[in-house]
């Protein structure tokens, strides 16, 4: 079976554009591959954290992982900073890494532009991603569009290594689903749905109250004309939300568009945020249930042991072909 790993930051609040352009995906994945999720807390202090936030938020994270569908029977789903393995090979990697390859991330110099005080860490973290990837083995990695830099330079870095130490890494491919990959902005359909958004108008929380959904689907942007129909260039933001609708339902566009042919935004946005409301409730049932049991504690503790012990030959392969002392 392919390997496969991927990770998100437990920081501000998951939406529907996480939701639909990773976790729905990890669902189908787990079913064909052998997956490994993580909940990428030590990147999350590359820009302050309160403790007490943090905590909760990697909680929460994990929550919602199980929630929409992540089953620990079938998946590893663990928090990063419970498996030293991740801090120890990261380190490892950011001396084979280049400081020019770092320099060059755009994400760096989008974050570190806005920012007053720059930590080193959030200048060397794609190392720690490579290290996080390449741990596991990994063959496939669910990316978005601005995360493929990042995934070259771990597939560089792994390749840098291999080549002056001998065969160690397998050299990881992204995995970019056709549709829902990148979920926009209610607001400006020319950005991605983001968490970080200062306007929460722009996004959906998975964890929004019904009214809530339904308020922000009906004040959401459209485009000039009536008609629902998917054109991209022409109508981004009915485009969106056509998306949105697609795949929470599992329906083809082009059965929706026949569904309103004819009938305008308002019933269309109207039905929408029905189906959101509907397509979230199991899941927010679910993270209550969890939040207010022992067993996600349970499961996070048993996810940390697996990983460990899936990580443990790579890391003592890389220390020994370093020259480390056994």
């Amino acid at each position: 079976m392919k390997k496969v790993f991927s990770g998100i930051q437990p920081s501000g609040t998951m939406t529907i554009g996480n939701y639909l352009g990773a976790m729905k995906n990890f669902v189908k994945l787990q079913n064909e591959a052998e997956c490994v999720f993580c909940v990428v807390d030590l990147h999350a202090i590359t820009v302050p954290q309160e403790p007490e936030v943090l905590r909760q938020n990697s909680l929460n994270l994990a929550a919602l992982y199980i929630a929409a569908g992540i089953d620990p029977n079938r998946s590893t789903l663990f928090v990063q900073s419970q498996v030293p393995a991740h801090a120890e090979l990261g380190w490892l990697l950011q001396c084979i890494a280049y400081y020019g390859e770092l320099g060059r991330m755009t994400q760096f110099k989008d974050k570190s532009s806005k920012k007053e005080v720059v930590t080193a860490g959030l200048f060397t973290y794609p190392a720690l991603m490579a290290a996080d990837i390449l741990l596991y083995q990994t063959d496939l990695v669910p990316v978005g569009e601005d995360q493929k830099q990042h995934l070259e330079l771990t597939r560089d870095v792994a390749e840098r290594f291999n080549n002056r130490f001998g065969q160690t890494f397998t050299i990881p491919d992204p995995y970019i689903p056709k549709v829902g990959g990148r979920i926009m902005s209610l607001e400006d359909p020319s950005k991605k749905m983001s968490k970080s958004d200062e306007n929460p108008s722009a996004y959906i929380s998975m964890l929004d109250e019904p009214d809530v959904i339904r308020k922000k689907i009906s004040r959401a942007v459209t485009d000039s004309e009536r008609e629902v129909r998917y054109d991209e260039e022409n109508k981004p933001a009915i485009s969106n939300l056509l998306t949105i609708y697609s795949l929470f339902v599992d329906k083809s566009v082009a059965d929706i568009e026949a569904m309103y042919e004819g009938k305008g935004y308002g019933p269309f946005k109207k039905d929408l945020a029905e189906v959101v409301v509907d397509g979230l409730s199991p899941i927010q049932t679910r993270y209550a249930e969890l939040l207010n049991s022992g067993e996600l504690q349970d499961i996070l503790r048993e996810g940390a042991r697996k990983a460990t012990e899936k990580s443990e030959p790579t890391l003592a392969d890389v220390k020994e072909k370093l020259g480390f002392l056994k």
